[in-house]
């Protein structure tokens, strides 16, 4: 069991440390009007969906390194993870999405230290009540790759040139 463990932990790290990267590779190529295009009223444009995946990921970082450092146990993980505040758009998609990169790393190179026994601290989420940090990272990867999938979608529809 100990080893399924580790061996799910550093799956889970393996994931978020790949999506800045993958989001990168999606919108690198792409023009402002195709970032801005929007599919339909409900749909988000590319540049609110990865300004959504770089503001959210920033925050849940800072919650990992609190739980890890600080050890702090009491945290706002849900509204970390799905933030109400629109993303910020004053800085350019790109350097927004290298100051991602830059946090998740150091995240990412913080966590892959941890023991059975950190991964395994109980947290406490208002919304969610006790999670582990381990649940707290599977939930961010998973929430991360459906951004991802997402992505992927609304880069299929758009007009073409």
């Amino acid at each position: 069991m100990a080893a399924e463990a580790s061996v799910r932990s550093e799956d889970v790290l393996t994931l978020l440390a790949t999506v800045p990267e993958r989001v990168t590779d999606l919108v690198a190529a792409l023009e402002l009007p195709e970032l801005g295009y929007r599919h339909a009223p409900a749909f988000p444009t590319l540049q609110e969906l990865v300004g959504h995946l770089c503001q959210a990921g920033a925050e849940v970082d800072a919650l990992l390194r609190r739980a890890y450092l600080d050890g702090q146990r009491e945290l706002r993980v849900r509204a970390a993870i799905d933030p109400i505040a629109d993303p910020d758009f004053s800085a350019p998609l790109a350097d927004q999405l290298e100051s991602f990169a830059r946090v998740r790393r150091r995240t990412v190179d913080l966590l892959r230290g941890l023991d059975e026994e950190d991964w395994n601290q109980p947290l406490v989420d208002a919304q969610q009540g006790e999670l582990s940090l381990l649940e707290l990272c599977t939930q961010l990867a998973e929430h991360e790759l459906g951004h991802l999938s997402q992505l992927r979608n609304l880069i299929a529809v758009l007009p073409a040139p």
